[in-house]
């Protein structure tokens, strides 16, 4: 994971309005009802995986709370094709296969490559699978992100998104940004208008604070939020509390973190080495106890990553470990 934690690293430096913060950690899997999904910390969250694996996302779907986040299959820079089209369509399938069903994407990604590769690799989708996508950010070349939330250009990016992933309509529809130039209400107004059409189920926010959050909810029902959280970079804490109250589903992004601000010996390292696992695994399990809301959506382009992940899954923290890496805030 050496090359993929020097990415996140690089990212970190980039500042939250002109970088939507994108997520480049190793993809995880959760197999709900498994009795070994625990990871054991005594705390507030302590019984979150034990008791509840799974989360009710809009009142009518029921996913697994660990997702898989599709941004890492495609090309360099999020552009374009993946060097190997048929080890990135290994890696959807064998995702759904782990027992994923919550798959998040965008129109950005590649741009479009991420959500041809979902639907080549799994449609017809399996009963269950929540395909989550986004629109709100345009690409003008590789590791370019410039947002445009005007309604017409969201109207034409979800008509993309449905026939790119071969849907009549989009489960979970998110606002991938806040774009200065275009109010809040004009982007989610016209979110709601192709709900009211029948192209969206749901609709969610991305990279917003808790004012922008009550502007949207104003307009239009909003399920779930997608702002950066991890170990280190806690700076959406009120945005996850506020979720928490209203129940809403908070996907982190970037949620493993660099690790760049940690010393060489850190309670993270210190449970990676007295359970055999990698430190990614470790900030997963905590993760997952943070919060009962908490959906994660990492992602990975590698198979053996995967793997890796899912073994996380079965990772049980004691109450120690929890409160010690708990303590690492930023």
């Amino acid at each position: 994971m050496t090359d993929e934690l020097a990415a996140r690293n690089q990212e970190r430096g980039v500042t939250r309005r002109k970088f939507v913060r994108i997520s480049l950690a190793s993809g995880a899997a959760i197999l709900a009802g498994k009795s070994d999904v625990i990871f054991g910390a005594n705390t507030a969250t302590s019984s979150n995986m034990a008791t509840n694996p799974t989360f009710n996302l809009g009142g009518d779907f029921t996913v697994n709370r660990l997702g898989f986040g599709a941004m890492r299959v495609t090309g360099e820079g999020i552009w374009g094709w993946p060097p190997d089209r048929e080890k990135a369509l290994k890696v959807l399938r064998r995702t759904v296969e782990l027992g994923v069903n919550l798959i998040d994407t965008a129109d950005a990604y590649g741009p479009d490559t991420s959500e041809l590769l979902i639907a080549e690799a799994l449609y017809p989708y399996p009963k269950g699978l929540v395909i989550a996508t986004k629109g709100g950010l345009t690409r003008p070349g590789p590791s370019q992100w410039v947002p445009n939330c005007r309604p017409d250009h969201l109207k034409q990016a979800l008509d993309g998104s449905l026939k790119r992933l071969r849907l009549d309509r989009i489960d979970l529809y998110q606002l991938h940004t806040v774009d200065s130039k275009v109010p809040i209400e004009e982007s989610v107004g016209a979110l709601k208008q192709m709900q009211d059409a029948g192209k969206i189920r749901h609709i969610g926010l991305s990279n917003v604070d808790r004012k922008e959050i009550d502007r949207a909810r104003k307009i239009v029902p909003i399920v779930s939020v997608q702002n950066r959280y991890n170990i280190e970079d806690r700076e959406s804490e009120d945005v996850l509390v506020y979720c928490e109250k209203e129940k809403l589903g908070f996907l982190p992004w970037f949620p493993i973190g660099g690790g760049s601000g940690l010393k060489p010996e850190n309670p993270l390292k210190t449970a990676a080495n007295a359970h055999g696992v990698s430190v990614f695994q470790v900030a997963l399990a905590w993760l997952l106890e943070r919060s009962s809301v908490m959906l994660p959506i990492p992602g990975t382009s590698s198979l053996a990553h995967l793997e890796e992940n899912v073994a996380a899954a079965r990772l049980k923290l004691t109450p120690e470990e929890w409160k010690a890496i708990d303590a690492l805030r930023g």
